[in-house]
């Protein structure tokens, strides 16, 4: 009957066994890439990108924070599993002015994951030639030491690293 038919038909579902495993393929490191932190967007009017996560979406967002050694101007849209951050130039050598020259409505400028060792990664980084942005790390909007990795080395996304 039906179910013969049904017991015949169901494909057969395989389990990795532990010699299959993934993690058998991946080094071992002295430092473990950690969650998203935050995706970033550059916006050509903070006032009008904030109302729009706060007013019009209900989103949590912080206050308006300058951070002049980065060039920006951020805000934080709190997501519950991550953030967003909004990006608007700070000075004219903003990095974030010449991205809005190109992208005149703004758009995705990177994203950031935590690490539990930045210094590890720039190290061990540094030995498979992916390209950071600087020597050190810089203390970013969140108070703690971050990199940026290359986006020609990174797929084409400039990633940034924050210590966790």
């Amino acid at each position: 009957g039906l179910l013969t038919r049904l017991q015949t038909s169901a494909p057969t579902i395989r389990t990795l066994s532990s010699s299959n495993s993934f993690s058998q393929n991946i080094p071992s490191s002295l430092w473990k890439l950690g969650r998203l932190n935050h995706v970033a967007i550059a916006v050509p009017d903070l006032e009008k990108a904030q109302s729009l996560y706060k007013d019009a979406l209900g989103a949590q967002v912080s206050d308006t924070v300058a951070l002049p050694e980065h060039g920006v101007y951020t805000i934080f849209v709190e997501l519950g599993n991550t953030k967003l951050e909004l990006l608007h130039p700070l000075g004219e050598k903003s990095p974030i002015a010449s991205f809005l020259q190109k992208n005149k409505t703004g758009g995705m400028h990177h994203i950031c994951i935590e690490v539990d060792d930045i210094k590890a990664a720039m190290t061990e980084l540094k030995k498979k030639n992916i390209r950071i942005l600087s020597e050190e790390p810089k203390i970013g909007a969140h108070g703690k030491p971050v990199i940026f990795l290359h986006p020609k080395d990174c797929h084409g996304v400039l990633v940034e690293l924050e210590q966790a």
